[in-house]
C-alpha cells in the first residue's frame, strides 16, 4: 500500500503562486508514476502534470505548460507541483496520484491508471 498526503493548497490572487507537495509513505519502492490532477465543482477530474520516480520523464497538460513545474526529491519521498501564473480557472481541489509502473503519457493522464490517491488539497484563486 501507498499513502500519499498533500499539502500546500490555499488562497491566491490570481497571477500569484503556491506550490503543492505530496508525500508518498508506505510501500513506495516501487511507486513510478506520481501526477497530479484537480477537479472543479461540476467538472471530472483533470490530469494536470505527471512525474516519473526517477524525475526524468515529465508530462503537462497544455493549459498549464510554462506556468506549473513538477519535480521530484527522493530524499523526502515528495513530488512538488510549483504553480505559478494562477488563474482563476486553475482553481479547483487538486489531488496527487500513484500507479506503480512507467506510464506513457498517453495512460498517464488518465484518473483510473492510478490505484493511489490522496485526500486532496483546495486551491482558490480570487480575480
Amino acid at each position: 500500500q501507498v499513502q500519499l498526503v498533500e499539502s500546500g493548497g490555499g488562497l491566491v490572487q490570481a497571477g500569484g503562486s503556491l506550490r503543492l507537495s505530496c508525500t508518498a509513505s508506505g510501500r513506495t519502492g516501487s511507486t513510478y508514476t506520481i501526477a497530479w490532477f484537480r477537479q472543479a465543482p461540476r467538472k471530472e477530474r483533470e490530469f494536470v502534470a505527471a512525474v516519473n520516480w526517477g524525475g526524468v520523464t515529465t508530462y503537462y497538460t497544455d493549459s498549464v505548460k510554462g506556468r506549473f513545474s513538477i519535480s521530484r526529491d527522493s530524499a523526502k519521498n515528495t513530488v512538488y507541483l510549483q504553480m505559478n501564473s494562477l488563474k482563476p480557472e486553475d482553481m479547483a481541489v487538486y489531488y496527487c496520484a500513484a500507479n506503480r509502473a512507467f506510464l506513457p503519457y498517453s495512460l498517464a493522464r488518465l484518473p483510473d491508471k492510478y490505484a493511489y490517491w490522496g485526500q486532496g488539497t483546495q486551491v482558490t484563486v480570487s480575480s
